[in-house]
């Protein structure tokens, strides 16, 4: 039957395409444990450093805006002859109905270099927030900070040395969670955020693939994203947007595996699933829009655009498997299971459950020995369930976005639920 063979064909497809991208994790995996390490601008010495504006996009952040405010208040960022440090910090107040507003305008009134903005009309959420603060933001170089981040002292300057590079369009720092001790959950985070920048973002930049800006934590040039138009609000990932216009537009991505900066994780399932949901689903919109520009882009080696095709639809992947799940269930229950034969069938399950399966995991393992964290990698085997936890809600958002597409709906933003308790102040 027709629709048998299509069925074998799926099935042989999504075990071929696991095996892709298990190849690519343990090259990524061998690189960061054994290969030169790539290193970035961070030891240029040099009192001609720009003058940096850090967004920060506020809705309803009363929790959290303390501590963001008061550790860029401490960053180490070089000053002018005059003795004025080159920075400016813009919290953008977008539609907050708490006391969010109240805090930004009692540290403009203690702090010069803090500017804020409200806003109570337009478009809601981060990509328009973007927008309308970079209007007036002062330097051509923009770095953003989500609210609930605190950076490290050094960190602005550690971004923003990497622009001394004509050549490059953005750089991104490094996350970790740190309310890792909350519950199991924000353990787990911490273990997969550990494999994603330590290992995986880092092989990409000493691969010269393509590092991911992230959103957060990031710096770009203001001049770059305005001539082409800004950051589409129409869009939920705007930073994996920002990241294939860059790249197939001839910029450079530098990743600052040094350049930390700590994050508050979700500490509930509830949040974690709205949150991985919208992910794929702005990822996905993204993907529907770049794929042929990347395919026909160049400015990419053959490697390069590869690996930016992968990372492009690796949303997509949770839902490639999920049908093939259900597609081999299929087969089995006609009794067709029978795709290859003789011995090579064992070899072709063996292979796919060895690398396809436990591939990322070996990238978690590799980022807690170099961290020196061993002790976490006794949670690695709890990653398992978080597999079908992310198969169902990226699923989810796939399909949200093929609907978004479809129907040209726009995107609404949803912001991450806070649960750190009070803040220290002015």
């Amino acid at each position: 039957m027709v629709i048998i063979f299509f069925m074998k064909l799926y099935f042989v497809i999504t075990v071929l395409v696991m095996l892709a991208y298990a190849v690519r994790h343990t090259v990524f995996t061998y690189n960061r444990l054994y290969q030169p390490q790539k290193m970035y601008c961070q030891d240029i010495l040099s009192s001609d450093i720009p003058f940096v504006s850090v967004l920060i996009p506020m809705h309803n952040e009363e929790l959290v805006a303390h501590g963001v405010l008061d550790a860029l208040l401490r960053c180490d960022y070089p000053a002018d002859t005059e003795g004025n440090r080159k920075m400016e910090i813009v919290p953008i107040n977008d539609f907050s109905e708490d006391k969010t507003r109240e805090i930004l305008d009692t540290y403009a009134a203690k702090y010069d270099c803090i500017h804020p903005i409200h806003r109570y009309s337009g478009d809601r959420g981060k990509p328009a927030a973007l927008n309308e603060a970079m209007k007036s933001a002062k330097g051509q170089i923009i770095v953003v900070f989500d609210a609930d981040y605190i950076p490290a002292r050094g960190l602005l300057r550690e971004l923003v040395v990497s622009f001394m590079d004509p050549e490059v369009g953005a750089v991104m720092g490094r996350v970790i969670p740190v309310n890792t001790e909350a519950n199991i959950l924000t353990r787990l985070l911490d273990l997969e955020r550990s494999g994603g920048y330590q290992v995986d973002q880092q092989a990409r930049y000493n691969l010269n693939l393509l590092p991911q800006y992230g959103g957060t934590v990031g710096g770009f040039r203001k001049d770059l994203i305005l001539a082409t138009g800004g950051f589409k609000v129409d869009i939920l990932a705007e930073d994996t947007e920002l990241t294939y216009r860059l790249a197939c537009s001839g910029w450079k991505i530098v990743y600052a595996n040094t350049a930390e900066c700590y994050e508050e994780a979700p500490e509930t399932w509830e949040i974690r699933a709205r949150q991985i949901r919208r992910w794929a689903r702005g990822h996905n919109e993204v993907m529907f829009r770049y794929f042929g520009t990347l395919l026909s882009t160049k400015y990419l080696r053959p490697l390069q655009r590869i690996d930016a095709l992968m990372l492009l639809t690796i949303y997509l992947m949770p839902v490639v498997l999920l049908l093939g799940l259900l597609d081999s269930l299929g087969l089995f229950f006609l009794g067709e299971m029978d795709i290859i034969d003789g011995w090579w069938v064992l070899l072709f399950i063996g292979a796919y459950n060895t690398f396809g399966n436990f591939a990322p995991f070996f990238e978690v393992g590799t980022a807690n020995i170099l961290d020196a964290s061993r002790q976490r990698m006794f949670l690695l085997p709890y990653l398992s369930f978080n597999f079908y936890f992310y198969l169902w809600f990226i699923t989810q958002g796939f399909f949200e976005s093929v609907v978004d597409v479809l129907t040209k709906r726009k995107a609404s933003w949803q912001k991450t639920v806070r649960f750190r308790q009070g803040g220290t102040g002015v």
